[in-house]
């Protein structure tokens, strides 16, 4: 069996891609990484570090145009601050719609460009790193268990029944999630997952708190420091 992971370079995706390594063997593995117009080159970088370190196949997708309309804090041409605090407090100012920084449906897109791809490479299943924390609240909701569902069942379908979507992270926190990493060695002092592109992680992000968190409540220290 053949496996594409969709790669950001950050802790989840990471991990995933460790899964996939360890249960199909790095040839039977592609990593397959995609721009959307954001800030920074990150990344991208960090996504190519980890490919190499795992002797993986990696594919880069330009995606930006879809995105020039949205004012996603993440976003180059976004108007917007990134928000400098954990998403609870973000969530708490939304009226119950996703945080500045969701990139419009986004895991929907990639989910299904990465489907083209992979049905092209005879890949029979994709691997995303969503988990639990990311969907909390509303924050991200195409993280969510229900949305998952829905979009691997399309998936299934829509492929004639040859290609599954697994996240395997869906019902867990993200300290679950580098639990799971560090027993497996995965090399986290390899990834980024600052919204910001400065020559160090600005520590403030919600995905900064979110990751110290992680690392913390491990007993570890985050790696990238």
């Amino acid at each position: 069996m053949k496996a594409m992971v969709l790669s950001s370079g950050g802790i989840d995706s990471t991990t995933c891609l460790g899964l996939a390594v360890e249960r199909f063997g790095r040839e039977n593995v592609v990593a397959l990484s995609i721009s959307y117009g954001q800030k920074h080159e990150k990344e991208i970088q960090a996504s190519d570090a980890v490919a190499r370190h795992y002797g993986v196949e990696h594919i880069c997708l330009d995606l930006a145009k879809i995105f020039e309309h949205s004012n996603c804090s993440l976003l180059q041409h976004s108007t917007q601050e990134i928000p400098a605090e954990a998403y609870a407090e973000q969530l708490e100012k939304t009226e119950g719609k996703p945080v500045s920084t969701y990139v419009p449906f986004r895991n929907g897109l990639f989910l299904s460009s990465a489907a083209s791809i992979a049905l092209s490479y005879g890949c029979e299943v994709i691997y995303y790193g969503a988990h639990a924390d990311d969907a909390a609240g509303n924050a991200y909701p195409d993280c969510s268990s229900d949305f998952n569902k829905a979009i691997s069942e399309a998936i299934y379908i829509g492929s004639g029944n040859q290609l599954m979507v697994e996240a395997p992270f869906v019902n867990m926190t993200k300290t679950e999630v580098v639990k799971i990493g560090l027993e497996r060695k995965v090399p986290y002092e390899l990834t980024w997952s600052c919204y910001e592109g400065k020559e160090e992680p600005c520590g403030v992000c919600g995905t900064c708190l979110d990751r110290a968190e992680a690392f913390r409540l491990n007993g570890v220290k985050d790696p990238v420091y």
